[in-house]
């Protein structure tokens, strides 16, 4: 199990990346509004994910665990939200933060429930899908 949530971290590691060379290269045709809701979506989900698999892994290291999902949460949240504009970097940043906060403590309450991180990671995914696709048509 421990192997598999591992290669799931950087399963997410690696779609971020994706994500954000795509709309790195789509950033002047996407609004204001879309580019709130990427920086929200990155920074948010990301750090969720991240908070959940590791308390997963490490069910008694809290602050640890707390401080990586923050931290996870920021970077995305603010590297996001920097391909748009100042506003829409603070918006990544501070939804980071507070679901970087939230993200042990769903974790916890889960009780590693592999389905609850399964339809989670199945969720944040279609999330990514969704953004790449809807980054096409906005003007």
């Amino acid at each position: 199990m421990s192997l598999w949530l591992n290669s799931l971290l950087y399963t997410n590691l690696v779609l971020a990346i994706i994500v954000y060379f795509y709309l790195h290269r789509r950033r002047k045709l996407i609004g204001f509004h879309l580019g709130m809701n990427i920086a929200m979506v990155a920074g948010g989900g990301l750090a969720i994910l991240t908070g959940v698999i590791l308390i997963t892994l490490y069910p008694l290291h809290f602050m640890e665990v707390t401080v990586l999902s923050v931290l996870t949460g920021i970077l995305a949240g603010s590297i996001f939200g920097a391909l748009f504009d100042y506003q829409t970097l603070l918006t990544g940043y501070i939804n980071g933060l507070m679901m970087g906060i939230m993200a042990p403590m769903v974790g916890a309450a889960a009780s590693e429930s592999m389905v609850f991180i399964i339809v989670l990671q199945l969720f944040i995914f279609i999330i990514f899908i969704i953004l790449m696709v809807f980054s096409k048509s906005t003007t």
